[in-house]
C-alpha cells in the first residue's frame, strides 16, 4: 500500500491512509519524514479522525510487534505517539532493565526533560530500522509533559524501560532516530544479538566490542 503523497491536506492523508484498514505500513528510516519536526497537534484531525489514526497506530505497534508507534512512522508529521508495553521478560530482565508493564497510552505533544544526572545503557531497536539493535545510553528517569488524546494535561515521571520509551517516541516527533544517540561499535544485528548478546545487561557486548558504558 502506497503512503499518500506529501502535498495533500494532513486530514486527507490520514484518511486515505485509513482506508485499507488493519495495521499501516511503517516508514524506514532513509525517508525524510522521520527527520522533520512534527506540527504540535492542534486540531487538525477532528475528533472522530483523531481515534480512528490512534486506534489504527495501536493496531500497527501490536502487529508490529513493537512497544510504541510514533505518527511519523507512519508518514504522518504530527506530534502524536503511543506506546503500550505488557512487559513480558525473565525477573532477571525486569529487575536490571526496570522493564515493568505500561498500560496502553496515548501522548499527544509530549517533551521530556532528565530528572538527576542517572543514566542507563541497554540494547535498543526500532521499527522503522529493521534487523538492527544498538546500545543506547538514556537519562535513567525524565519528567514527561504534554497531553493525553483528550486534551487533558500529562505530567509524570518515568524511570527505567518505561523512561527509555517515552524518550525513543519523543525522539521521533523532534526528527531523531535512536541510532542518532546510539554506541555506534555496539551496532549488532538480530541474528547477533540473539547468539550473543541476549543478557539483560551489555556489559559483555561492551568488552567484546569496543565501547564504553556510562
Amino acid at each position: 500500500m502506497a503512503l499518500p503523497s506529501d502535498q495533500a491536506p494532513l486530514a486527507e492523508r490520514v484518511e486515505e491512509l485509513l482506508v485499507g484498514g488493519g495495521p499501516l505500513p511503517i516508514v524506514a528510516a532513509g525517508d525524510p519524514v522521520l527527520r522533520r519536526v512534527t506540527e504540535p497537534f492542534d486540531g487538525q484531525l477532528e475528533p472522530a479522525l483523531l481515534a480512528r489514526f490512534i486506534e489504527a497506530l495501536r493496531v500497527t505497534m501490536h502487529a508490529a510487534p513493537g512497544v510504541g508507534v510514533a505518527a511519523p512512522q507512519v508518514g504522518v508529521e504530527l506530534r502524536i505517539a503511543v506506546i503500550e508495553d505488557p512487559a513480558p521478560v525473565p525477573d532477571e530482565v525486569r529487575v536490571v532493565r526496570g522493564r515493568v508493564p505500561q498500560p496502553f497510552r496515548v501522548l499527544v505533544n509530549p517533551s521530556y526533560e532528565p530528572v538527576g544526572d542517572g543514566r542507563a545503557a541497554f540494547f535498543e531497536g526500532c521499527l522503522s530500522v529493521p534487523g538492527w539493535q544498538a546500545v543506547v545510553a538514556r537519562h535513567a528517569s525524565v519528567r514527561l509533559t504534554g497531553q493525553d488524546e483528550h486534551g487533558r494535561a500529562v505530567d509524570e515521571v518515568f524511570t527505567g524501560w518505561p523512561a527509555r520509551i517515552v524518550q525513543h517516541e519523543t525522539d521521533h516527533l523532534d526528527g531523531l532516530l535512536y541510532l542518532d544517540r546510539a554506541e555506534l561499535r555496539s551496532l549488532s544485528s538480530n541474528e547477533a544479538m540473539a547468539e550473543r548478546w541476549a543478557q539483560p545487561a551489555p556489559d559483555l557486548a561492551s568488552a567484546a566490542l569496543g565501547f564504553e558504558l556510562p
